[in-house]
């Protein structure tokens, strides 16, 4: 319901109806529509996050993990229900903040701790040399994401193609291990 018809559009008695339950019910577990969102968001963000950065970091092949997961996460971020679930939440976020701070930490905060996480252990096995992992990861991120996201968010016309996004991830990977690579 959110997604057809925005936060503002849909209403508690029609998310109750969707989901074949009664408008009582639906308030018995969740105060109101803010509540219900606000668990929606953080339960897929979560979810999503922990599906993408499962990073295996006995992989001596860094490039190639690296590789994987900023396909995978171009890949996430280019669906249409995503593109649609972050402008949804960037619209409620100025009125209602904690949507916007419970989508961040859930989502984009989850998943760039969890890959300098994997980037720790990187350093630690002497495959990687970076000062700053956290800072790091959500470099990496925006690298793979950024010019391809801000064209969706826009609704730019231009079709994207397999072609350009393995570019993009590939372009990301050059300048991450330009900067963070152990032989420099």
């Amino acid at each position: 319901m959110f997604l057809a018809a925005g936060f503002d559009g849909a209403s508690m008695g029609e998310i109750a109806k969707a989901a074949g339950v009664s408008k009582g019910t639906l308030y018995s577990y969740f105060a109101s529509k803010e509540a219900l969102f606000e668990r929606l968001i953080h339960d897929e963000r979560t979810s999503l996050a922990e599906a993408l950065f499962r990073l295996d970091s006995d992989d001596p092949d860094t490039r190639s993990v690296l590789r994987r997961l900023g396909r995978s996460f171009l890949e996430m971020m280019i669906r249409p229900e995503h593109v649609s679930s972050v402008r949804m939440v960037i619209g409620v976020a100025e009125k209602l903040p904690r949507i916007g701070q419970v989508f961040y930490d859930a989502g984009p905060r989850q998943g760039a701790g969890r890959l300098a996480a994997y980037l720790d252990r990187q350093v630690a096995a002497g495959r990687l040399a970076i000062p700053d992992t956290a800072v790091a990861a959500v470099q990496f991120l925006d690298l793979c994401s950024g010019p391809v996201m801000k064209r969706l968010l826009f609704s730019v016309n231009e079709p994207l193609d397999r072609s350009m996004l393995e570019r993009q991830v590939e372009t990301a990977l050059t300048m991450f291990f330009a900067a963070y690579s152990a032989q420099a």
